[in-house]
């Protein structure tokens, strides 16, 4: 079997009839109705607010805590000509909240200045000595945007230097707040602000929206890229802002963003939250996961298009960059697992720590666990992030561990981390013992929520279509995950510049759909040959203005005993080994077709009792089976013995015995008529010419030569064959040897000409 990366969850509940009723009055089909329904849009009024997405159900923005204190105290700074600092943060959101907040300012006339901490040499949040740099600048009013509530040192500074802080954020709130000027925060507790998740952006828009008197609509699109770039949940308010934000973009004139868009080679007049999310936002992350992000307030703000077009170039490169080093660093990580451990703890001198976050999140998802990666510096730090499943509260283990850190923060799902290299080994043991003490099972990888069980039948362009009603998608409002059970996959192969993703069909009673799995490039043997459990996200693929239905596959599973279609020469070479493989052969002489790695693994039969023995008690999953016994019923015993869920079929045949047959009558009549003719033949040196003299392939002509020994119509002497005068008649069948390859040849005919179903389903049955 192959087991899921996923653990899937299927949604088992049913709408109820007057919930039906209700979606059936506004024209929505009950397909769609389930959907919503699984979602918790049950009422009327919810249900009216999700689907028609408009301004006016944007909440009061002074309904969030300090609001009108922060909104007088900007008031006051426009009026008297103050100079403002707007203190953003180097990602994506915090890029999109600066420049909302600065051109909401500029709008007012106030002076204003915008400051993004270089992430290396500031660190995030306010830094005590850049507030002090622009302080004695001439700074007299600061503004954070998307950070500021856990800034308590450089806060507490620039109070007591006279300059004022008005903090507007929306990360956790720690138990001690700075003693700010301003607190704008959807989540503080003396606030009665209806919707906690705003992204940074979100707060910023809020402030914009106070201080201008309305919605600002021409901030619209950076909201919706900030929210969508920061990954809150996509429901709500946040749902209205994307809504309005995606339209936005698509009649934007702000021209740093239409050269984002051109530099990225996507259009703008198609944008959605998938191209914002792949396309847009990590280029605008990138920039600040490299160095230093405060050009890219620039190009979002810029009136001149040379410039616009140079700045998007150059965050294309930093993000062409950063992918790379990405990709280096998780080729050299994936190499150092050690799969005994609980946790990927994986660290190592050089690596970029501005992209590790990313790199952890690559591996866990590949692998299926919980991943720390880390960069050690040349002063003997290690520092790095880590990502997590759902089953283990990663910030919760690591608080336990403190003592092994010199920073430390984070939540359930991602954390970052300063330590001495020292403390790593020590960190990997603890972490080991305490997945194994509090009894967590990490085998079923992340949750993984399935929105309906379908078959390719059911996948139409028109269904894919209406799914788009449930959009902009995002945490919390996922795009619909299907699940297509027991299907068959053909016409798989692999595509991509390394070959790392697959192209195939799915087939089940006539119907296919085609389906695009991206990473699983490693995995096409498990596709093919078995029924299997599917599950992706449907869209619609159009060529030549031809649209077709097309899933993208996120997870797949196959059930009950697999076989493996090994038998084509190329995989007797193989090199690679896993330790739960049981290698067995039954002909000595077939170990000559292998190379020298994979004959030191094979374990030659001997005999059931023998073979029991060594598996039974032992952890083999798979059994690579090189030859062919001589009774199938041999290899049906041998599968009982352990807990095999797979079968590596190669095939291979040294004597060829399906191929060569057993000889025919008039051969061994040929071979009988020459030995008479000579008084000794010494086959050791001669085997060859006879092969060709009498036009009988050589492996057969061992073969029959030996039979001939067998039944005592030769002798063979130090490799020198002489016939007997007179000997005892005796069928050719009277040999034993001929008997078995008899037997043999129906063996290597099922098992190396069969197809795989046919052989599965005869071993299995």
């Amino acid at each position: 079997m192959r087991q899921a990366n996923y653990d899937w969850k299927l949604s088992d509940t049913e709408p109820s009839a007057s919930f039906l009723q209700m979606i059936e009055k506004q024209g929505i089909s009950p397909f769609i109705g389930k959907l919503l329904w699984q979602r918790g849009y049950r009422e009327e009024k919810e249900l009216q607010r999700f689907l028609n997405p408009k301004e006016q159900s944007l909440y009061d923005p002074y309904l969030m805590h300090d609001m009108d204190k922060a909104i007088s105290r900007i008031q006051k700074a426009v009026i008297e000509g103050e100079k403002i600092l707007v203190y953003g943060d180097y990602d994506a959101d915090g890029i999109t909240s600066t420049t909302v907040m600065k051109e909401t300012l500029e709008l007012l006339g106030a002076d204003v200045e915008t400051f993004l901490p270089n992430r290396f040499l500031h660190g995030y949040g306010p830094n005590p000595t850049v507030y002090k740099e622009k302080i004695e600048a001439g700074v007299q009013l600061i503004v954070t945007v998307d950070n500021g509530v856990a800034g308590n040192e450089a806060v507490s500074y620039a109070q007591e230097a006279g300059v004022d802080v008005i903090i507007t954020d929306h990360h956790e709130l720690p138990d001690h707040l700075p003693e700010a000027y301003a607190i704008v925060h959807p989540r503080h507790p003396e606030g009665n602000y209806p919707f906690p998740d705003l992204a940074g952006v979100g707060v910023a828009f809020k402030v914009a929206t106070a201080l201008l008197e309305e919605p600002p609509a021409e901030f619209l699109d950076l909201v919706a890229i900030g929210t969508i770039a920061d990954l809150v949940s996509l429901t709500d308010e946040n749902r209205v802002l994307v809504s309005l934000g995606l339209d936005a973009i698509k009649h934007s004139e702000r021209i740093g963003l239409q050269a984002l868009f051109s530099e990225s080679g996507v259009k703008a007049k198609e944008a959605d939250e998938t191209m914002i999310g792949f396309s847009i936002a990590p280029r605008l992350n990138a920039i600040g996961r490299m160095g230093d992000p405060n050009p890219a307030v620039e190009l979002l703000a810029t009136f001149d298009e040379e410039d616009a077009a140079r700045q998007a170039k150059k965050l294309n490169e930093i993000n062409d960059q950063r992918k790379k080093i990405v990709d280096d660093i998780a080729q050299e990580a994936l190499g150092m697992i050690d799969e005994t451990n609980q946790i990927h703890l994986l660290a190592y001198p050089g690596w970029h720590e501005g992209v590790l976050g990313i790199v952890a999140g690559k591996i866990m998802n590949q692998t299926g666990k919980p991943t720390i990666v880390l960069g050690i510096k040349e002063d003997g730090t290690a520092k790095g992030s880590g990502r997590s499943v759902d089953a283990l509260n990663l910030y919760e283990m690591l608080d336990k561990m403190r003592d092994l850190f010199t920073f430390f923060g984070g939540h359930h799902a991602a954390v970052g981390l300063t330590m001495p290299k020292e403390n790593i080994s020590a960190l990997q043991e603890r972490m080991n013992h305490y997945v194994v003490e509090q009894g967590i099972d990490l085998t079923k990888g992340p949750a993984l929520r399935i929105d309906e069980i379908m078959t390719p039948k059911d996948a139409t362009v028109e269904l894919i279509d209406a799914l788009k009603l449930l959009a902009p998608f995002g945490t919390d409002n996922p795009v619909p995950q299907f699940l297509f059970r027991q299907t068959s996959a053909e016409n798989v192969k692999r595509i991509g510049t390394a070959q790392q993703h697959l192209k195939l069909t799915l087939v089940d009673d006539g119907a296919q759909l085609d389906a695009v799995a991206f990473g699983f490039g490693s995995e096409e043997n498990e596709l093919l040959n078995n029924p299997i459990d599917v599950v992706g996200k449907l869209s619609v693929n159009e060529w030549n203005g031809r649209k077709k239905p097309q899933l993208m596959v996120t997870d797949f599973g196959v059930n009950g005993f697999q076989i493996f279609d090994w038998r084509s020469k190329r995989y007797r070479t193989l090199t690679e080994f896993k330790e739960d493989i049981f290698y067995l052969a039954f002909e000595k002489n077939s170990l000559k077709e292998l190379n020298k790695e994979i004959r030191e693994k094979i374990i030659l039969f001997e005999s059931l009792e023998k073979t029991k023995e060594l598996i039974e008690g032992k952890t083999y999953h798979a059994l690579l089976l090189v030859d062919c016994p001589a009774d199938l019923l041999v290899l049906e015993e041998i599968l009982t013995f352990g807990s095999f869920d797979r079968m590596y079929l190669l095939g291979v045949s040294h004597d060829e015995a399906y191929l060569n047959g057993v000889g025919t009558r008039e051969q061994y009549a040929k071979l009988f008529k020459l030995i008479h003719t000579q008084d000794k033949i010494d086959i050791r040196y001669k085997l060859e010419a006879i092969s060709t003299y009498l036009k009988i392939p050589q492996k057969l002509l061992i073969f029959m030569i030996q039979v001939f020994f067998e039944l005592k119509f030769v002798t063979i002497e130090n490799g020198v064959l002489q016939k007997v005068e007179k000997p005892e008649s005796h069928p050719l069948t009277e040999s034993p040897l001929y008997q078995r390859r008899l037997k043999k040849i129906k063996v290597e005919e099922f098992l190396l000409l069969s197809d795989i179903p046919t052989i599965k389903k005869r071993l299995t049955t």
